[in-house]
């Protein structure tokens, strides 16, 4: 194999499979990345057998042919080369491979590309388009929300519900529900329930990434689903479990609607969680009373926080407590200048929803503390 590409091309297609190659691989191959070079492009392949991931760039061509190289090096490599342009070319001799540009130059041993497991395009029973940045704010608004025990697998990955009206996403850890729907126009017999895993999801934030909207094209079957997206293709194991009802979760109606100011609100709490958070629950007080609300934390070894700022109450007021990161985390994904937080009693669920958009809500159960 000889080619010739551009080194910025090179790094970037280096970088998306890289997110696939695993860093305690459970064979030796799997930590290397296969180049196929034909036509005029090459294709970088990485998986660890849970994700794939084949990543297309633009080649001179002068010799066709495969390698395998240790992904890690290839990257720190190639990211350090000199020039604009770099050339890789396999020596058959010694069985390594050649990497030039400018006046610098490399030798990689070339690993076994034979043992490298085939990556076959996924033929799913269900097909689907949906643009990159309606998908990249779906798991902005939702991923956040998932567990991180592996100990129950179907609470660390988000639901995707497909009817033929509107596709939801929703992710839970059981004290704490994130959802977000959108219309769109597809048509099935069937409606669609996967369980995407949230840590490939958050990938997707940099790998789909484009200021242009663009369609990504996914198709799955029960136990896979892929993305196909510009040069980049992605298959992704499924989880299998039975996501609980989501919509059994959100309160119908409350008592209490408190509309809020965002910027404000964050900046406070950012301030009473810094006593707050060095404790065994991360605990923040909320007294919701007369178009304000005072926040406050306690620590019994550091100390005391509090902080009140104007809010507009509609109902009758409240004294609430909840884990200070299930509201600080639910607040970086909301992109309004005002939410709207909703209450019914002290130890029943609460909701925060944006005020211009429906389609997005979060519930949370709130914390029982000794003046409860």
């Amino acid at each position: 194999m000889k080619i010739t590409c551009e080194k910025k091309e090179l790094v970037q297609a280096i970088q998306t499979v890289l997110k696939a190659v695993p860093s305690r691989p459970q064979m030796p191959i799997l930590s290397g990345i296969y180049i196929k070079a034909h036509q005029n492009y090459i294709e970088l392949q990485g998986t660890d057998y849970e994700i794939s991931i084949i990543c297309k760039i633009k080649a001179i061509i002068e010799t066709e042919g495969t390698i395998v190289l240790p992904g890690k090096y290839l990257y720190e490599v190639v990211r350090t080369l000199p020039g604009e342009y770099v050339e890789i070319k396999n020596n058959d001799s010694d069985n390594s491979v050649n990497i030039r540009s400018n006046s610098a130059q490399f030798n990689l041993l070339n690993m076994q590309e034979n043992e490298f497991p085939i990556i076959e395009p996924l033929k799913g029973q269900i097909n689907f388009n949906l643009k990159n940045d309606i998908f990249l704010n779906f798991i902005k608004k939702t991923s956040f929300a998932c567990a991180t025990d592996e100990s129950r697998p179907v609470f660390t990955g988000c639901l995707m519900d497909i009817t033929d009206e509107n596709i939801v996403m929703a992710a839970t850890n059981m004290h704490r529900l994130a959802l977000i729907k959108e219309n769109i126009n597809y048509i099935s017999d069937n409606n669609i329930k996967i369980i995407i895993p949230a840590k490939i999801l958050n990938e997707f934030t940099h790998i789909f990434n484009s200021e242009i909207p663009t369609d990504i094209q996914i198709s799955c079957t029960h136990n896979k689903i892929s993305f196909s997206y510009e040069n980049i293709y992605v298959i992704s194991r499924l989880i299998e479990g039975q996501f609980p009802d989501y919509n059994r979760v959100i309160p119908k109606e409350f008592k209490t609607h408190v509309n809020i100011n965002k910027n404000e609100f964050q900046s406070a709490l950012d301030r009473v969680s810094l006593i707050s958070r060095s404790g065994d629950y991360n605990i923040i007080h909320f007294e919701f009373v007369d178009n304000i609300v005072r926040i406050s934390s306690d620590n019994p070894n550091i100390g005391k926080a509090e902080e009140t700022i104007n809010v507009d109450i509609e109902g009758p007021g409240i004294n609430i407590s909840f884990n200070a990161k299930y509201i600080i985390d639910v607040l970086k994904a909301i992109d309004a200048e005002n939410f709207i937080f909703s209450f019914n009693q002290p130890l029943t669920t609460a909701s925060i929803t944006q005020r211009d958009n429906k389609n997005f809500v979060y519930v949370v159960t709130p914390v029982r503390t000794k003046t409860m």
